[in-house]
């Protein structure tokens, strides 16, 4: 191991990131609106079986077919990014393939069978089951749908924080040693509640837009009222809810990954009181240090600080990385050591020593092959700007369902003067400023719901480029760039799966908005 990466083609690696990166950011493109479909149907159907107003049916069997149309894409590309790990990424696989493999294993035996399952009794078993057995048929495809993201996300919390296993210096390989801590990391479950409620907003606005589409088109107005009122309420509380798991989301990336936080905020210097930064040259005092650690006055470390070593207020020493370095050279140097000599028949006597230092110093094992300190140094412009971009739409979303709540439902606590006041900005029609009739509404609300889609997509996204190319250069956070965990395979021939990925995946997204809209402009259909 000591040598296997070290003669791998600078070509193989950046396309096999390319090609990796290129299939994630298109199977989440999926992803969040089936999450954020399943609450949305759920609820409708719910509104079924309580009132048996058939109505209701109707509703829920219009989102489940645009639920289902994208949920079979999503299945799709999800699959070939599972085996990309293991054309593109078999040092990777090796290294930590026990641990790894293991979330993604109880994801496809437990969680993808059960929403594969209940999704045909939900689609076809309209007549065929009991409206109870149905509705809970229909919750549990969200439900196992959600459990599929928990596991995925358990493995990508795992790569940003390692936690639940050592290092065998026989088999060369990371080893689980307690699957609980792994599947209940801290970090893992701030990513979960964080990545979920912000799939839910996704959902939410999609409803609203179709919704809002038929409003223009003045059809399926007792549909699209009652679903816009339906996603206001889901997208208001994802919306809130996303800003408060992204608080706590910042403060474990503070803890395990400070570099990612200071590349968010190109804070080179850090300090105690530290501002956050809204653009350039505009900060919010203090309020960085808050967000890292719930303290105004909170020490927060800035990439120099990183670079150069620090020491915190309360007396506690952060290495630089050139010791980092030389610690993790030590564990790399041990290990040959180690295994020559136990290839030599060496007693136990003559290897503790060797696995003292491999033991000592493997938490920096990674550094050893790092050449220069400033390559752990993440992209700081994509990194701080994809932060901004997605708070910014954050606290635009909530905005606006804040504002289509005030316009669907009639709220005791608004008075009508701050109603009349909103009718005179033309955010309330003035002839239902009081009656706050949806369907009043001026035409540019409706284009404004339909232009949030792309904008929640590129908010999402953006978050996913902040978790993904903030750990950078890292493939397990210190333990495996990425230099370190790519196949040793041909440049080329990735590069050509890239594009033949690119071709496909863009054709799949055409072919499914191409769907979708002919389902959306064919409407519901009564039974």
């Amino acid at each position: 191991m000591t040598n296997l990466f070290l003669n791998i083609d600078a070509g193989s690696i950046d396309w096999a990131r390319a090609q990796f990166a290129l299939t994630a950011i298109y199977h989440w493109l999926f992803v969040p609106l089936t999450l954020g479909l399943a609450v949305i149907m759920g609820i409708a159907e719910t509104c079924w079986y309580r009132t048996r107003d058939t109505f209701w049916r109707d509703v829920a069997q219009f989102w489940q077919k645009l639920f289902g149309i994208n949920f079979a894409m999503g299945v799709a590309t999800g699959i070939i990014l599972e085996f990309e790990f293991g054309t593109n990424w078999s040092n990777y696989s090796w290294f930590v393939g026990d641990i790894f493999g293991a979330p993604l294993a109880v994801e496809g035996i437990v969680a993808f069978f059960m929403e594969s399952t209940f999704v045909a009794v939900m689609f076809f078993g309209w007549k065929k089951v009991s409206p109870g057995f149905h509705l809970a048929s229909t919750w549990l495809t969200g439900l196992g749908a959600t459990i599929s993201a928990w596991w995925i996300l358990v493995a990508n919390a795992w790569m940003q924080y390692p936690v639940g296993c050592e290092f065998n210096p026989d088999t060369m390989r990371n080893e689980m040693v307690s699957f609980m801590d792994v599947a209940l990391s801290p970090f893992a479950i701030d990513k979960f509640c964080h990545t979920v409620i912000s799939a839910w907003i996704i959902g939410a606005v999609f409803v609203v837009a179709v919704s809002c589409w038929y409003l223009m088109k003045n059809r399926e107005l007792k549909l699209a009222k009652e679903s816009i009122k339906i996603a206001v309420i889901v997208g208001l509380i994802a919306s809130l809810g996303a800003a408060a798991t992204g608080h706590k989301s910042a403060q474990s990336v503070a803890e395990v990954q400070p570099m990612k936080l200071a590349a968010m905020e190109a804070l080179y210097d850090g300090g105690e009181g530290v501002g956050l930064t809204l653009v350039p040259k505009i900060e919010v005092p203090n309020a960085l240090s808050f967000m890292a650690t719930n303290d105004f006055n909170g020490y927060v470390p800035g990439i120099n600080d990183l670079l150069n070593g620090y020491t915190t207020p309360d007396g506690k020493k952060e290495p630089s990385v050139e010791e980092k370095i030389e610690m993790g050279k030590q564990a790399i140097t041990a290990l040959a050591e180690y295994r020559k000599a136990k290839k030599a028949g060496a007693d136990e006597a003559t290897l503790a020593p060797y696995l003292k230092t491999i033991k000592q110093n493997m938490k920096y094992f990674g550094y050893g092959y790092v050449k220069d300190k400033k390559d752990v140094v993440p992209p700081i412009a994509v990194n701080f700007w994809a932060f901004r971009i997605m708070v910014g739409l954050g606290c635009v979303f909530i905005l606006y369902f804040l504002i289509m709540a005030l316009i669907s439902f009639k709220i005791p606590f608004i008075t009508i003067t701050t109603r009349r006041l909103l009718a005179t900005f033309g955010i309330l029609p003035e002839t239902a400023a009081d009656e706050q009739e949806i369907t009043c509404l001026p035409a540019w609300h409706y284009w404004v719901a339909i232009i949030l889609v792309p904008l929640a997509y590129i908010a999402s996204e953006s978050g996913w480029l902040v978790a993904e190319f903030g750990r950078q250069p890292w493939t397990i956070q210190d333990m495996l760039p990425t230099w370190v965990a790519v196949s040793d395979i041909n440049g080329c021939s990735v590069a050509l799966t890239f594009f033949l990925f690119l071709f496909l995946f863009t054709l799949m997204l055409a072919v499914e908005i191409n769907i979708m809209l002919k389902q959306i402009k064919k409407g519901p259909t009564t039974k």
